[in-house]
C-alpha cells in the first residue's frame, strides 16, 4: 500500500489574548499568549483549497482556544490546541509550541515555552467483505 505524500505546512508567531496562568493578576488582565504550529498534512495534488489545510480556519481555532476556557499550565492549553487539531481532516501529525513571553519570573528572560506533538490515530484497515 502506498503511503500519499505529505507537505508540511507551518505557523509561526500567532499571538492571541489569553487568561491562562497561575496568578490571580494573569486570570484578570491576562496576557499575549503566541503560538506556532507545525503540520503534516495530505499533499494536494492540484491547486484547490478544498484538497488541503485551511491555514485561515486552522488559525482561527488556534486564537479561540486560547482566547477559551482558561488553565494554570501553557502545558494544558499547547495539549488542548494539539488534541484539537491532530483530529482535522487531512492531518497526520501536529506540533505545537505555546509562547509566555510576559511570563511573571521576576527576572529578565527573553521567551518561556512548551513544546508538544500530538500524531492521528492510524485509520482502521478496510474491512474485507467475506463471500
Amino acid at each position: 500500500m502506498a503511503l500519499s505524500p505529505t507537505a508540511r505546512l507551518t505557523l509561526t508567531g500567532l499571538r492571541a489574548r489569553g487568561f491562562h496562568g497561575v496568578l490571580p493578576e494573569e486570570r484578570a488582565l491576562g496576557q499575549i499568549f503566541v503560538v506556532d504550529v507545525i503540520a503534516d498534512v495530505d499533499a494536494p495534488d492540484h491547486d484547490d483549497l478544498a484538497a488541503t489545510l485551511d491555514y485561515a480556519a486552522l488559525a482561527r481555532r488556534i486564537v479561540d482556544h486560547v482566547g477559551g476556557e482558561p488553565c494554570q499550565l501553557i502545558e494544558t492549553l499547547a495539549a488542548r490546541i494539539a488534541d484539537d487539531l491532530v483530529t482535522t481532516d487531512r492531518v497526520h501529525r501536529i506540533t505545537v509550541r505555546v509562547h509566555k513571553p510576559d511570563a511573571p519570573l521576576g527576572v529578565d528572560f527573553t521567551d518561556v515555552s512548551v513544546e508538544l506533538t500530538r500524531t492521528a490515530p492510524a485509520a482502521p484497515p478496510p474491512i474485507e467483505r467475506q463471500r
